[in-house]
C-alpha cells in the first residue's frame, strides 16, 4: 500500500472521531488493517498522521483513543487583591515610548537613537576584551570601579571654571543606568510624603520614579530657555521642598537648552533655598550646534546631584550611569543603591570604560553631531512642508527629538491612532507632564530607523491632522 491509501485511512478515521466521543477507543491496528485491507505499516502511518494534528492519543498497552479535548481552567488570582491591598502611589502606565513595533512602520516614538548611531565596532570589541578580563569573574566595589570612577569625575570637571573645586572620583557612583539613580534619589534625598519640584514638561522616566519612591511632585513651566528663576524660588517658598529635578541641556521632550546664565540663576536659588538641583545630563553626547555646559561643573558645596548616563550614546545593552553627589547627599544615594543592587556589573562597567577610552569615541561623536543635525534638519523640514498645523516652537541645539505644539481642540488619541493605522508611530505628549497637559503635543524622534522616510511619515502626520481638525 501507498501514502494514498493512508490517506484514504486517515479521512475515514477523522469522520468517525467527529462523532465518537471524547475518550472513545480506536479499533485494534489488527482490526483496521483487517477492515481496510491495508498493511500494518499503512494503517501506523495513518494513525502518525491522526497523532500529529492532535485528534487522537496513543496510550502504551492499553489501546489508541480520541483525544480529551480539555478546557484549561482560567487562574484565579483574586486573592492577591486582599493580600496586595490598594497601592500607596498609584503608577503611571508604562510609557509608549517602549513599545516594540514592526520594522515596516515609520516610527516616531521611541527615546532610543538608531542602531547605525551607536558605535557598534567599538562596543563589540569592548565586550569581547571584558569577558576575557578579570571584571567577568569578580565583584566590583559598591560605588563603582575605581577607574570608571575616575572618568566620569574628570568628564564634568573638564568643564569646571577656574576657583571652582572639581569633583574628587569618590564623589562618584556607578549605576545600572539613570533611571534607577533617579528612583535613588529622589527616596534618598526627598523621602516618601515629601514635596519635589520638577520642570514641566519633562521625562517620563522622572515622573515614574517620583511616583515610585511615594514624593509629592510639583510642576515648575520650563520653556524655552528654561525655568523662571523667581518663579521657581516662590515654589520652593510655597512648598517647603528641597529638590529640583531638571534637564538643563537638550531636555526630553522639548529639546530645550537652559538660556546663557540661566544655570548660574538656578543654582543661586539653590543656594539661598538651602536646596539640591537634581541635573539630568542624559544627553551629554547629543550635541548638535552647541555644547552643554552642565550645571554642577559650577557647583562645588553639593547643591547640584549631577547625572550622567552612557546607555543611549554607547549601548542599550550596556546600561552604565552615574550620579556625582558631595558629602551625606552622595552616603544617602549610595546606602539606597547598596539596598537595591549592591553593585553593578563589573563587565558592564569594564566595557563602558573600555569604549569611552578609546580613540575612535571622540571620532564617533564627532560623526554623530553631523548625524543628528542632517536628520533632525530633514525632519523640521518635513514637518514644516508636510504637516504646518504642527507647530515647531524651537529647533533644538541638541538631543534627539523635536516637539511640537498642535492645534487647540485637537484629538491626540484619535491622531495617534489614525497615524498608527496609516504606519506612522507617534507618541502623544501628556506622557512628559507631571500634571495636566499644557496643550496638545507630541514628540518625534529623529534618531529612529530609515531616515529616508522622514518626509512620508511627516506627510502621513499632516493628513492625520487634517481630519482631525476640519
Amino acid at each position: 500500500m501507498n501514502n494514498d491509501s493512508s490517506s484514504r485511512i486517515a479521512t475515514r478515521l477523522r469522520e468517525w472521531i467527529a462523532k465518537a466521543a471524547p475518550g472513545s477507543k480506536l479499533p485494534s491496528t489488527r482490526a483496521l488493517v483487517a477492515e481496510y485491507q491495508a498493511s500494518p505499516v499503512t494503517v501506523q502511518k495513518a494513525l502518525q498522521a491522526l497523532t500529529a494534528q492532535g485528534l487522537i492519543e496513543s496510550r502504551p498497552g492499553v489501546g489508541t483513543f480520541v483525544r480529551t479535548v480539555r478546557t484549561a481552567r482560567p487562574s484565579d488570582y483574586g486573592w492577591q487583591t486582599a493580600a496586595l491591598r490598594s497601592p500607596l502611589t498609584p503608577l503611571p502606565a508604562a510609557s509608549s515610548t517602549m513599545r516594540d513595533v514592526a520594522n515596516d512602520t515609520i516610527a516616531f516614538h521611541s527615546g532610543y537613537p538608531d542602531r547605525e548611531l551607536l558605535p557598534e565596532r567599538l562596543v563589540r570589541a569592548a565586550l569581547t576584551r571584558a569577558a576575557r578580563g578579570d571584571a567577568a569573574l569578580s565583584r566590583p566595589p559598591a560605588a563603582g570601579m575605581p577607574e570608571l570612577q575616575s572618568w566620569f569625575a574628570h568628564e564634568l570637571g573638564t568643564s569646571t571654571p577656574a576657583g571652582t573645586t572639581p569633583p574628587n572620583p569618590s564623589d562618584v557612583v556607578v549605576l545600572p543606568g539613570s533611571q534607577s539613580g533617579l528612583s535613588s534619589i529622589f527616596s534618598a534625598l526627598a523621602g516618601r510624603g515629601q514635596p519635589l519640584l520638577m520642570e514641566s514638561p519633562t521625562y517620563w522616566g522622572a515622573i515614574l520614579a517620583a511616583a515610585q519612591a511615594g514624593v509629592r511632585v510639583v510642576p515648575v513651566p520650563s520653556g524655552p530657555d528654561g525655568p523662571d528663576p523667581v518663579e521657581l524660588a516662590r515654589a520652593f517658598d510655597e512648598t517647603g521642598a528641597r529638590l529640583f529635578y531638571a534637564q538643563p541641556n537638550y531636555a526630553n521632550p522639548t529639546g530645550a537648552q537652559w538660556a546663557p546664565g540661566r544655570g548660574e540663576e538656578v543654582l543661586e536659588v539653590m543656594r539661598g533655598k538651602g536646596a539640591f538641583l537634581v541635573e539630568d545630563d542624559w544627553a551629554h553626547d547629543f550635541g548638535i550646534t552647541t555644547s552643554p555646559v552642565p550645571v554642577a561643573s559650577r557647583d562645588d558645596s553639593g547643591h547640584v546631584v549631577y547625572l550622567r548616563s552612557l546607555t543611549k550614546s554607547v549601548s542599550p545593552a550596556i546600561r552604565i550611569a552615574a550620579v556625582i553627589a558631595r558629602g551625606p547627599a552622595r552616603e544617602r544615594i549610595l546606602a539606597d543603591r547598596a539596598a537595591e543592587s549592591m553593585y553593578v556589573s563589573g563587565l558592564l562597567q569594564a566595557a563602558a570604560l573600555d569604549v569611552v577610552t578609546q580613540p575612535g569615541w571622540q571620532t564617533h561623536l564627532r560623526s554623530l553631531r553631523h548625524q543628528l543635525q542632517s536628520r533632525r534638519d530633514l525632519l523640521v523640514t518635513s514637518m514644516r512642508e508636510h504637516a504646518p498645523q504642527a507647530h515647531i516652537e524651537q529647533v533644538p541645539k541638541g538631543g534627539l527629538n523635536l516637539w511640537a505644539r498642535l492645534p487647540d481642540g485637537t484629538n491626540i488619541e484619535q491622531l495617534t491612532r489614525d497615524c498608527e493605522t496609516a504606519g506612522v508611530i507617534i507618541a502623544a505628549g501628556r506622557e512628559w507632564f507631571p500634571a495636566e497637559p499644557a496643550g496638545a503635543y507630541i514628540r518625534l524622534n529623529y534618531s529612529g530607523s530609515n531616515p529616508g522616510a522622514f518626509p512620508e511619515g511627516a506627510r502621513i502626520i499632516g493628513h492625520a491632522l487634517e481630519r482631525n481638525i476640519s
